[in-house]
């Protein structure tokens, strides 16, 4: 066939909230209003009227709005706690993966020469995997690989494929038997289940050189070098 399956292997230092209010307090926070409304109603209790007493549904409901105002605030503290060690964890997981290869989103295959045991006469034909991802079954996926000049160079019919993420190696065979010239190919699919098209996404592979911490929309994203950064939730396999 000329293509086949490709196997697949299987802390931050946060300033306590207290500390943070010490520091940069501007006499708007839960803790710091509950503190003067609690002085002002004891000032006013000292002094009120006893012929005309407070409200005890205003007073209970003064309470309960500086009490939720500090729910409020103790959860915002929580969930940026949170955010920050999710964000880490992710930072870790993504530096496991330097070294290794990925599948991500492009329709690219490279092809090159490389001889065997340092023999000049003998060469075998290397490629980079690609793959897709199927949105459902398909009875019938055709894989159409073209040439720098947008030649077609080789058409295989894959048949069935399940839904989901799938990887395949070409071996560099063209049409005509011949093996292909080492460069840059491209590939596309058409995938399909009885005649109704089945959207499909290509997939090419790539090796993480680094791991980028972006500012900007905080992500963590993969170097791939040549082709440049990704996003780690774009990786659909790890090779």
């Amino acid at each position: 066939m000329g293509i086949s399956n490709v196997p697949v292997s299987e802390s931050s230092n946060m300033a306590s909230p207290q500390a943070v209010r010490k520091g940069s307090s501007d006499g708007n926070s839960s803790q710091e209003l509950q503190d003067n409304f609690l002085t002002l109603l004891i000032a006013q209790m000292k002094n009120q009227d006893p012929t005309n007493p407070m409200d005890n549904s205003q007073l209970t409901s003064q309470l309960a709005q500086i009490n939720t105002l500090a729910g409020i605030e103790r959860l915002n503290t929580t969930l940026g706690m949170v955010s920050g060690q999710i964000d880490d964890s992710l930072s870790v997981n993504a530096s496991n993966m330097i070294g290794k290869g990925v599948m991500v989103p492009g329709n690219k295959i490279l092809v090159a020469t490389s001889e065997i045991d340092g023999s000049k006469s003998d060469k075998e034909t290397i490629t980079t995997p690609f793959g897709f991802e199927l949105m459902r079954d398909a009875d019938s996926v055709v894989i159409t690989i073209k040439d720098e000049n947008g030649n077609v160079v080789r058409e295989v019919d894959l048949g069935s494929i399940p839904a989901g993420v799938s990887s395949f190696t070409w071996d560099g065979e063209l049409n005509d038997g011949t093996l292909a010239p080492d460069g840059s190919y491209t590939f596309s699919v058409n995938a399909t289940y009885e005649g109704q098209k089945v959207t499909s996404t290509p997939l090419a592979y790539s090796v993480v050189y680094g791991v980028i911490n972006s500012k900007v929309n905080n992500k963590v994203l993969l170097d791939l070098g040549i082709l440049g950064s990704i996003s780690i939730d774009e990786v659909r396999q790890i090779l």
